[in-house]
């Protein structure tokens, strides 16, 4: 982002501190817009659109040809000039997903389930790895593999595929990945019977570029709707091309293109008065809702079209869409807006903005009426790792459901509430119960030295204007994460984790620490962590971890086989239970043909009623607790090798 920008950005949002009767205003339920976007009314509308851009790109392609050539060519340019360019090219926490029966998964809104790597269905645990669906019996005090299945259709080449998230939702197990080779998202259908045994049903692929996130999920499930959030780039050079727009199709033996089935018409594409640079890719930023009921999947789609930086979040009844313009020209902005995509199929709204959210754990859209987002100045979007860029300006901004609009006005200066700079710093944010918390780590591949002083954590409460509170923290912070109505932070000091718990009572202040000595964290997606609530202010914290010395470079995450951690709260305190390990020694050769390095990690800590488990790799081990320490009980390999064995 140019550095004028970040001047504007601050300007606006230091209006924020002069405008307290706004903020005085009684809050309202009424979360219906007073507008909503305008949709094309037709194909033609759109084609008329997508040609006047192709002409616009065309005249300006002539005349920066035309400009090249009469230029004198540049001077060298200077060393720091060269390196600083080269520098920067380079909820609350839901308790249960659904009502039948606990949730595994530390999702982040309650009732919208995130994809995800395990997942329960009755007596069993199904787990996918590494292109692979298992399932694993537990009910009736078993621990037992019972079956294993390709994660992709019999008979295809899973290779250039990526098979990352399930969801299960009654006997249906659905399977996202991306395939570069079949033409985008694909979503796995499987039967599941009470017995555990898995049946391959059918295979769609939704035509998409990538959603590929470090921090974020492509899918949700919410009762038996599968949701999707997948970009899809509209190049002006594309005009009138069918295959640019998002399309389904069922997938068999002998498939080409001409089986795709648009599912975006143009009278369910909606745009702001924004002007996008035609030069620059335009995004169909679309959401995808599939009915899992019917025996052939229905998918119906929205679309907002805006530039491609993004961030998205789902509540339990919109997907919110941030987009951002990075403008090129130091005189001019960025231009940013919030899109509001109602899950029910009802038109969308938008609001003009400034920043960019960090990554989805920004936005919490609460019971008030409100949508509460966490903004940088120098946020580039949750797609692929730019989550992990540095932050900038930071500020909160909370606008009422109400106002939002067709896109032509914007969020007031009023609505944004300034807040301290964390620096050049890998920041983590969250809201927990009626706080939000926010602090910042070394970027995630550099640890910090030991003694080093680390960024404070913040904390307020988001709905009012009380003064911000600091959380004396003395390590970096790279996962905060609730424990019931409190939080707790983690991350690394040295070679060592510290977890740093914090009571969230009348004021938010930090309570005890305990430090895992020559350790780092094993994963750091959401679904890594998990709390389970005894009662107030007493439960167990899981969370995978690997030694100090493997922690140091991307392998951290991949390919590393962690132990599971755990930690007992009693009244903030924590304090050591002990952990369960990985048999490493046993690794087999398991033949792997798809999605053979564990993106979304491969260690989850689980918890089902009295019972504590640790998925490792191929291995599910179940501890028992006493006297307040965990201890292994028993595990179940289910390495392809012995599964198939078992199966049979």
């Amino acid at each position: 982002m140019p550095r004028i920008a970040y001047l504007l950005l601050a300007l606006a949002l230091l209006t924020a501190c002069n405008d307290e009767a706004a903020a005085a205003k009684p809050q309202t339920h009424d979360t219906s817009p007073r507008k909503t976007m305008r949709a094309f009314s037709s194909e033609q509308e759109l084609s008329h659109l997508l040609q006047r851009w192709q002409a616009q790109a065309e005249r300006q392609r002539k005349e920066a040809a035309k400009q090249a050539v009469m230029a004198p060519p540049p001077p060298p340019a200077p060393a720091l000039a060269m390196e600083a360019a080269s520098a920067d090219s380079a909820s609350a926490a839901g308790d249960a997903a659904a009502d039948k029966e606990e949730s595994i998964t530390n999702v982040q809104t309650a009732g919208v389930d995130e994809g995800g790597i395990v997942k329960r269905h009755g007596d069993h645990l199904v787990i996918l790895r590494r292109g692979r669906l298992f399932t694993v019996r537990i009910g009736g005090d078993a621990l037992k593999p019972v079956s294993m299945l390709d994660a992709y259709a019999p008979g295809t080449d899973p290779s250039g595929a990526w098979y990352d998230e399930m969801l299960v939702s009654e006997n249906t197990v659905a399977v996202i990945g991306y395939s570069y080779a079949r033409g985008g998202t694909e979503i796995g259908l499987f039967d599941i019977d009470r017995n555990g045994g898995l049946a391959y049903r059918a295979t769609y692929h939704l035509r998409s570029n990538d959603y590929y996130s470090s921090r974020n999920y492509a899918s949700r499930l919410i009762g038996d709707q599968l949701i999707f959030y997948t970009p899809m780039r509209l190049s002006v050079w594309d005009a009138g091309l069918a295959e640019v727009y998002p399309a389904l199709r069922r997938w068999r033996t002998g498939a080409t293109a001409k089986d795709f089935r648009r599912i975006l018409p143009a009278t369910r594409i909606y745009r702001s008065d924004d002007e996008l640079d035609p030069l620059e890719d335009a995004t169909l930023h679309t959401v995808s809702v599939c009915d899992l009921r019917s025996s052939e999947m229905e998918c119906k789609s929205s679309a907002v079209l805006g530039p491609s930086g993004r961030v998205f979040y789902v509540s339990a009844d919109s997907v919110y869409v941030w987009t951002t313009h990075y403008d090129r020209d130091d005189r001019k902005p960025n231009r940013a807006a919030v899109f509001r995509l109602p899950l029910d199929g009802s038109a969308p709204s938008a609001l003009k903005t400034s920043g960019s959210p960090i990554d989805q754990l920004s936005f919490l859209q609460d019971g008030r009426g409100y949508l509460n987002v966490l903004v940088s100045a120098e946020g580039d979007g949750d797609g692929m790792w730019n989550a992990e860029a540095k932050s900038g300006d930071i500020a909160l901004l909370r606008v009422r459901l109400r106002d939002f609009g067709d896109g032509s006005t914007a969020a007031p200066g009023s609505a944004y509430r300034p807040l301290p700079n964390i620096g050049d710093s890998e920041v983590q944010n969250r809201f927990v119960g009626d706080w939000l918390i926010y602090g910042a780590s070394p970027y995630r591949w550099r640890n910090a030295e030991a003694g080093a002083k680390h960024p404070p954590a913040y904390a307020l409460r988001y709905a009012d204007r009380d003064i911000l509170q600091s959380l004396g923290v003395d390590h970096g912070v790279e996962r905060i994460e609730a424990m019931g109505g409190d939080a707790v932070l983690v991350g690394s000091a040295g070679k060592d984790l510290h977890f740093t718990s914090v009571g969230l009572g009348q004021r938010a202040a930090s309570r005890s620490v305990f430090v895992q000595r020559d350790a780092a964290q094993g994963e750091s997606r959401t679904h890594g962590f998990f709390y389970r609530n005894e009662s107030e202010r007493r439960g167990i914290v899981g969370l995978p971890i690997v030694g100090q010395a493997r922690s140091n470079s991307m392998q951290r995450y991949l390919d590393q086989t962690a132990s599971v951690l755990y930690l007992r709260n009693q009244d903030l305190r924590l304090g050591r239970m002990g952990q369960l390990d990985a048999h490493a020694e046993r690794a087999v050769d398991d033949g792997c043909k798809a999605s053979c390095v564990d993106w979304y990690g491969d260690a989850r800590p689980i918890f089902i009623g009295d019972r504590v488990f640790a998925l490792l790799g191929y291995e599910l081990v179940e501890g028992r607790i006493d006297d307040e320490r965990i201890r292994e009980r028993r595990r179940a390999d289910f390495a392809p090798t012995r599964a198939v064995a078992i199966s049979r």
